[in-house]
C-alpha cells in the first residue's frame, strides 16, 4: 500500500514493510514553506489535546493569531465496532453500539433497539411500560449529556466553577442509571424488544428528587453564565453558522436550532410515542457559539418536563415482548454485587422444564433470527440527528449496521465557523459543536 495519503514504506532488518501514519496532508501542508522567514505557521492542535474532546487532530494555518486555513483529521479512536457488530447476535449488539457517543449510550441503544424491531416487525408490540421507560432514559441521558457540554466548555473558556458544577449535577443522572441498570455508563439497557429489566421504585423516587434539584440548579448556572461578561465576549459573535450553511453541511442538532430552524426528530419523525408528550423545540437566531449555550440550557429544561410526564405514566406492566423466542433476558433480576444475574433468577430458569433450559441456553449463545431486509431509523440525540442503517440477511448475526453519527457530520464545519477568526475562537467554536470522538471513529 502505498502513494497519496500513505507515508513511504521502510524495510526493517526483518524484512517486514512498516507504515509510519502521519495522519491528514502535514508534509504537504509543509512543503516549501520557509519555516523562518514565511509569516505563516502551521501547527498541530491535538490529537491529545484538552480542548479537543478526545483525540480530534486539527491542522491549523496561521497568520499571527488569525486562522487562515484548518483540516480536521479523524480515526485515532477507531475501535471497528460497526464491523465488530457483524460477528455477535443482535442482543449482543447492544453492548458494542452503547459505547459508541460515549455521551449518550441509551440514545445509541435505542435507535440500534429501534432498527432491530422494524427488521422483526414488532414495533407495535413493545410494552407501554418499557417505550415510557426508554423516553424517560433517553431524556435523563440527554440532561446529562449536556451537563458534561455545560462542564467542560467553561473549563475550555475559563469558567471553572461550572465545570465542577457539571459534573457534581450529572452525577445525579447517573446515580439513577445504576439503579435501573447496575451500571452508570454502557448499559445495554435497552434491548431489542424491550428493556433489559423494569426501573425499580428507588430510581422513581430518585427521578422525581432530581427534577426540583436540577432545576434550581439551572438557575443558578444561568444567573453564573448568562451576564458574565467574559463568558459574553467568549461566546457572542463567536463561530456563526447560519441556518442555510447549517444544510449545506449536514448539521443537525442543537446547532441548527440555534440557527433558526427548529428541526427535532422527536417532533418532525417521532418514535417511541414521543407525539404524545408536550414539549416545545427550543430555537435561537444568533448561530453562534451563546444561542447554542442558550439553546441547551433550554433544551435541558424541556427533557425535565418530559421526564415528569414519563413518571406520571409509568403503569405496573411487562417491559418485553410476550413473544419468548425474542424475549431474552425477559425477567433479568441484578445480583447483590451489581453485576451479574441474581441467583434466585438462575435457580428459576434452571428449575423450569429441560425444554425451557435448552430454548434459554440456545436463545442466549445463538440469538434469534431476524427476517432478511434493511431499514433506516433515525433519532435525536443530544448532538443531532442519530441515524441507523441495519441489514439482515435472515441470521442470527448483522449483515452490516452502519451508523449516521451527528458528531462526525457536524465537525465538518468547523472550517466555516474559524476561517478568518481567531485561534481562541476554534477552541469556543468547536466545543460549541459538542462532538464525542467514539461516534466519530465507530
Amino acid at each position: 500500500m502505498s502513494g497519496a495519503g500513505y507515508a513511504p514504506v521502510h524495510e526493517t532488518d526483518e524484512g517486514r514493510k512498516v507504515f509510519t501514519v502521519t495522519g491528514g496532508d502535514w508534509e504537504e501542508a509543509l512543503a516549501d514553506r520557509d519555516p523562518v522567514y514565511d509569516e505563516r505557521i502551521i501547527i498541530n492542535m491535538g490529537p491529545q489535546h484538552p480542548s479537543t474532546h478526545g483525540v480530534l487532530r486539527l491542522v491549523l494555518e496561521l497568520e499571527g493569531e488569525t486562522v487562515t486555513d484548518i483540516r480536521l483529521v479523524v480515526g485515532y479512536l477507531h475501535t471497528g465496532i460497526e464491523k465488530n457488530l457483524e460477528y455477535r447476535t443482535w442482543t449482543q449488539g447492544t453492548t458494542f453500539v452503547t459505547r459508541m457517543d460515549y455521551l449518550s449510550p441509551i440514545i445509541n441503544e435505542a435507535g440500534y433497539c429501534l432498527a432491530v424491531e422494524k427488521l422483526l416487525g414488532i414495533t407495535d408490540q413493545i410494552p407501554d411500560r418499557a417505550n415510557v421507560i426508554r423516553v424517560l432514559m433517553m431524556e435523563l441521558n440527554r440532561i446529562s449529556s449536556h451537563l458534561v457540554w455545560i462542564a467542560t466548555t467553561g473549563m475550555e473558556l475559563g469558567a471553572l466553577s461550572i465545570m465542577t458544577y457539571g459534573f457534581r449535577d450529572r452525577e445525579k443522572v447517573l446515580d439513577i442509571f445504576e439503579m435501573a441498570s447496575g451500571l452508570r455508563m454502557n448499559m445495554a439497557y435497552i434491548r431489542p424488544g424491550g428493556l433489559a429489566q423494569d426501573f425499580p421504585d428507588e430510581a422513581v423516587r430518585a427521578t422525581r428528587e432530581l427534577i426540583p434539584y436540577l432545576t434550581k440548579r439551572l438557575d443558578e448556572y444561568e444567573a453564573m453564565l448568562s451576564g458574565n461578561p467574559i463568558w459574553r465576549s467568549r461566546t457572542v459573535g463567536v463561530a456563526e453558522l447560519d441556518v442555510t450553511a447549517c444544510l449545506a453541511l449536514g448539521v443537525t442538532g442543537p446547532v441548527l436550532r440555534s440557527a433558526g430552524l427548529g428541526w427535532d426528530l422527536r417532533k418532525t419523525m417521532p418514535y417511541c410515542g414521543y407525539e404524545t408528550y408536550d414539549f416545545e423545540v427550543p430555537t435561537r437566531d444568533e448561530g453562534d457559539v451563546y444561542a447554542r449555550y442558550e439553546v441547551r440550557m433550554a433544551e435541558m429544561r424541556e427533557s425535565m418536563k418530559i421526564v415528569q410526564q414519563c413518571l406520571d405514566r409509568l403503569e405496573p406492566g411487562p417491559v418485553m415482548v410476550a413473544d419468548k423466542k425474542i424475549a431474552w433476558p425477559a425477567q433479568l433480576a441484578v445480583g447483590n454485587d451489581g453485576l451479574g444475574n441474581s441467583l434466585g433468577h438462575v435457580a428459576n430458569i434452571m428449575g423450569q422444564s429441560m425444554e425451557a433450559l435448552i430454548h434459554h441456553f440456545k436463545l442466549v449463545t445463538e440469538g434469534f433470527r431476524v427476517p432478511p431486509g434493511q431499514v433506516y431509523v433515525q433519532l435525536e440525540s443530544p448532538r443531532g440527528e442519530l441515524g441507523v442503517h441495519a441489514v439482515s440477511d435472515g441470521g442470527t448475526r448483522p449483515y452490516r449496521v452502519h451508523f449516521r453519527e451527528p458528531s462526525f457530520v457536524n465537525l465538518q464545519c468547523i472550517p466555516a465557523m474559524a476561517e478568518g477568526g481567531l485561534i481562541s475562537d476554534v477552541i469556543a467554536g468547536g466545543a460549541s459543536l459538542d462532538p464525542v470522538m467514539g461516534g466519530c471513529d465507530r
